[in-house]
C-alpha cells in the first residue's frame, strides 16, 4: 500500500505534468509506484491513441478584413468567430483526451511562456500556426523553438515586429526576448534591448496568414554590441547568442520551477534542471524537474489554473469539451474564470497560485462544476456503496488525501452523487495540487 507521502508525488506527477487521471488510472499509478511512474509521466510515447480521434479542424486565411457597411463583413465576422471557437475547442480536446497528458501540458506551458493573444492578433490562422509550433518544439531543442518564434507571424504581429524599420526601431520585440522569452529582467541594459531591435528590423507580416517575409531595405545590417560582443548578427544568430548564454539556462530552469513546483520559493542555485538544460534539451530538463526532490516537499503547493481544473475535471468525468451541450457556454464559463486558451491577458502570460483564488472565482467554479456534472459519467462514484465513496473518491481525482473538514462534507453527501461529485471538484484538495 503506497504512504501517503508516495500518493502526493503521484499525484502532483499526475496533475502538474498531464491534467489529472481518468477513472482507475491513480490506483494504476499507485500500483506502479513513484519510479516507475515517474517514468512513465515523463515519457511521451510513439503513439497517442487518445489524440488519434480529434480531427484537426480547418483554420484557413480569411483575407483582408472587407470596408466597414459591405455585404462581405457579416460573413466574414461570423467565420472569424468560427474558426477561433473551433481552434479552441480542438487544443480542449486535445487536452482532455490525450492517454499521455505531458505534450499538451508543455504546449500549455509554452503558450503562456511565449504569451500571445487573439485578442490583438484577430486572424485565428496565425495563432494556429503558432500553437502547432509550441508542440513541435514543447519538449525537444529551446534553441531551435526560440528561432522559430523569431520567425513566428503571432508573435511578431503581438510585438509590433512588423512596425521595425531602419529608420525607426521598435523595440517591443526586442525587449520581451530578452526579458520574458530567454534571459529574465535584470539581465540585460537599455543599450541591449536598443541594440538587439536593430538588428530584428525588417520583418513583415501578413496579418491574415501569419506568413513572415524579411525585406531588406526595412533591415539595419550594421554591426551592433549586445551583452557585451560586437558583431553583425541576423534574426537567427542573435536568437542562438542569446540562447547560448548562462543567463537562458538559469532563466529556463526558473520558469519550469515556477510553474510546475513553487510560485514562492526561489530556484535553488545548486538545481539539477538548469544543469539538465546545458544542451538546450527541453525533455531532459523536464525529467530533471519530476526528479527534483522538491516535489516530494508538502510545503509546494500549486493552484490549478482554471483550464488545468477545467480539464482535470473533463478527465474525471470522460467528457470531451467540444461535446458539451453548449459551446458558447463553455467559453463562457472559462471567461468568467478569466481564462481562455489562445487569449492570455498580456505577454506576461496569466498569473499563477493564489491569483486565481477569490470568492468571485469559487462561486464561478461552482456554477461550472454543477454544469460539467449534469453531462458527465458519474459511473466511479455511483457505482461505490456509500461506504466507500468518501475513500475511493480520492483515488478517482487523484487526490492524495482529503481533509477531515472536506471527509465530513463528502461523508454529508454520500446519498447525493450529483451534490457529492460537485463538492469534491471545488474541495481546497483538487483546486489545489497539494
Amino acid at each position: 500500500m503506497a504512504t501517503q507521502a508516495e500518493r502526493l508525488e503521484i499525484a502532483r506527477l499526475s496533475h502538474r505534468f498531464g491534467f489529472g487521471p481518468r477513472p482507475g488510472e491513480f490506483a494504476t499509478a499507485l500500483k506502479l509506484g513513484v519510479s516507475a511512474y515517474r517514468i512513465e509521466a515523463t515519457t511521451v510515447p510513439a503513439i497517442d491513441t487518445g489524440l488519434a480521434v480529434i480531427t484537426e479542424p480547418m483554420i484557413t486565411d480569411l483575407g483582408k478584413r472587407p470596408s466597414p457597411n459591405t455585404p462581405e463583413v457579416i460573413p466574414f465576422a461570423q467565420a472569424m468567430r468560427a474558426q477561433s471557437l473551433q481552434m479552441v475547442l480542438w487544443w480542449l480536446d486535445r487536452m482532455a483526451l490525450s492517454n499521455h497528458g505531458l505534450s499538451e501540458r508543455m504546449v500549455w506551458f509554452w503558450h503562456g511562456h511565449w504569451a500571445t493573444s487573439i485578442d490583438k492578433i484577430n486572424y485565428p490562422l496565425p495563432m494556429f500556426t503558432q500553437n502547432k509550433t509550441l508542440r513541435t518544439y514543447a519538449l525537444g531543442n529551446f534553441k531551435e523553438m526560440s528561432r522559430a518564434m523569431i520567425n513566428d507571424g503571432a508573435l511578431q504581429i503581438w510585438l509590433d515586429g512588423g512596425d521595425s524599420t531602419v529608420k525607426a526601431p521598435n523595440e517591443n520585440l526586442s525587449r520581451e526576448l530578452m526579458e520574458l522569452f530567454i534571459l529574465g529582467v535584470n539581465r540585460y541594459s537599455e543599450d541591449d534591448v536598443k541594440a538587439l531591435a536593430k538588428v530584428l528590423t525588417g520583418y513583415q507580416i501578413n496579418n491574415s496568414s501569419g506568413k513572415v517575409t524579411f525585406n531588406l531595405k526595412r533591415h539595419d545590417p550594421s554591426a551592433v554590441t549586445l551583452l557585451g560582443s560586437s558583431a553583425i548578427f541576423s534574426g537567427e544568430s542573435v536568437s542562438d547568442y542569446l540562447v547560448a548564454r548562462d543567463d537562458c539556462a538559469t532563466f529556463i530552469a526558473e520558469r519550469l520551477w515556477y510553474r510546475f513546483i513553487s510560485s514562492s520559493q526561489p530556484l535553488p542555485t545548486d538545481s539539477t534542471i538548469k544543469k539538465a538544460f546545458t544542451e538546450r534539451n527541453i525533455a531532459s530538463a523536464v525529467t530533471a524537474l519530476a526528479n527534483d526532490v522538491a516535489m516530494r516537499d508538502p510545503n509546494n503547493s500549486l493552484v490549478k489554473a482554471p483550464v488545468e481544473w477545467f480539464i482535470s475535471a473533463c478527465r474525471a468525468l470522460q467528457i470531451t469539451p467540444s461535446k458539451l451541450d453548449s459551446s458558447n457556454q463553455l467559453i463562457s464559463h472559462l471567461q468568467k474564470l478569466v481564462q481562455v486558451p489562445f487569449s492570455p491577458p498580456n505577454v506576461g502570460g496569466w498569473p499563477t497560485d493564489e491569483a486565481w483564488l477569490s470568492s468571485a472565482s469559487a462561486q464561478y467554479r461552482i456554477a461550472f462544476a454543477k454544469w460539467l456534472i449534469k453531462q458527465g459519467d458519474l459511473t466511479p462514484i455511483t457505482s461505490l456503496s456509500q461506504n466507500a465513496r468518501v475513500t475511493k473518491s480520492a483515488d478517482w481525482l487523484g487526490v492524495s488525501a482529503w481533509s477531515n473538514r472536506t471527509q465530513g462534507a463528502l461523508r454529508n453527501a454520500v446519498g447525493d452523487p450529483e451534490e457529492f461529485v460537485l463538492l469534491a471538484l471545488c474541495s481546497p484538495e483538487y483546486v489545489v495540487s497539494a
